[in-house]
């Protein structure tokens, strides 16, 4: 089976994801090229798994200040450039199109009637899943930026709805644990701004990822660019993540067993959603802001859970190879996934929404 494997490139999750899924297929015997969009060309990392890759522009929001900005990303978009490479886009010699919520494998492979299945977490919002519905105009988005008819969505937990545990291998590597360590990775945020936000806590020393990383240390915070080796080491040995409300690294999290406090990018409806259904499930704690004194509160009181999740990669490839995308069998391959995931027997909380800064929990 030859596979075209469409992944959005715009956050580190859906390339996460893609990474583990690329020893996968191949152990499967498949020949898959992958093709990227939605970020420059040098701000791609660790991509040797993808063997010779493609790029496209895409489509991505523009961010600043932690926020989305509507304007600034529609002034950044190319729509005729983003035409051009759905048309241009060669289909023939793939049985199969998986896209990541990527949108020019998903438009081209609908025009053309190609098979396409879309695997990725925004596909779990076909379904009633905690979600926060925004606007007409983001709820037109999700549903139309990369559409297909069949779909695997992931989710860190099933609702009762025919979605699967998410695909985030990580391993322990038998590092000593650092109770004051924290790792912070807010891509979305100005440096300066994470760093005024962080220099208060003396207690704890802070690695900072950032895409825009100064090259230097400021007292006790560490600055580094993003990096698969480095930033893995710090997860193994980090007593806690502050992250946005991201999908995958908040999945890596959970199986580690570290404490985590997201911050959604306001205006960013996944992240939103993310943030409810951390909540509803009692696996993490949220702040609305760069709230000093919700993060002191979690540094202080904060409590780690630790969830097992199987080999969804795995199952997922090879479930590919039997070429039925019904959703009977989707359903089937969710259920035998679930019944081999473990959740911590009681979560951090019955029920609550964001850290506040008078330590109650807002109901």
């Amino acid at each position: 089976m030859r596979i075209l494997y469409g992944v959005q490139g715009t956050g580190n999750g859906h390339i996460s994801r893609a990474r583990a899924m690329a020893p996968a297929l191949a152990k499967q015997g498949m020949e898959v090229d992958f093709l990227f969009s939605g970020r420059q060309s040098e701000q791609y990392f660790d991509m040797a798994a993808f063997g010779d890759f493609s790029l496209r522009k895409g489509l991505t929001f523009v961010t600043t200040d932690g926020k989305i900005r509507p304007l600034k990303t529609v002034l950044h978009s190319a729509p005729l450039q983003f035409l051009r490479d759905i048309h241009q886009l060669k289909l023939d010699n793939y049985d199969l199109i998986l896209t990541d919520f990527e949108p020019i494998t998903a438009w081209a492979a609908k025009l053309r009637n190609k098979p396409v299945l879309g695997l990725g977490h925004q596909y779990a919002f076909n379904f009633p899943v905690p979600q926060h519905h925004g606007n007409l105009h983001q709820r037109l988005i999700m549903k139309y930026f990369a559409p297909t008819k069949f779909v695997l969505g992931f989710h860190w937990y099933h609702f009762d709805m025919p979605i699967l545990p998410p695909i985030a291998p990580v391993q322990r590597n038998n590092l000593a644990v650092d109770p004051a360590l924290i790792v912070v990775y807010l891509p979305f945020e100005a440096p300066a701004k994470i760093e005024q936000f962080l220099q208060p806590f003396k207690h704890h020393h802070f690695a900072v990822y950032h895409p825009d990383a100064p090259a230097n240390k400021s007292g006790n915070i560490q600055w580094h660019k993003p990096g698969k080796l480095h930033f893995h080491r710090d997860l193994n040995r980090c007593n806690g993540v502050v992250c946005n409300a991201g999908f995958e690294l908040s999945s890596e999290v959970l199986q580690l067993g570290c404490k985590l406090l997201v911050k959604p990018v306001q205006g960013q409806c996944e992240q939103l959603s993310n943030v409810l259904a951390l909540q509803r499930i009692g696996l993490g704690y949220s702040m609305e802001t760069l709230d000093q004194g919700a993060f002191s509160q979690w540094l202080n009181t904060g409590r780690s859970v630790s969830v097992h999740y199987p080999d969804v990669a795995g199952a997922v490839t090879q479930w590919l190879t039997q070429g039925d995308y019904s959703q009977q069998s989707i359903e089937t391959l969710a259920s035998q996934l679930w019944r081999r995931t473990r959740f911590p027997q009681q979560p951090l909380f019955p029920a609550t929404t964001t850290l506040s800064t008078n330590n109650s929990a807002v109901a």
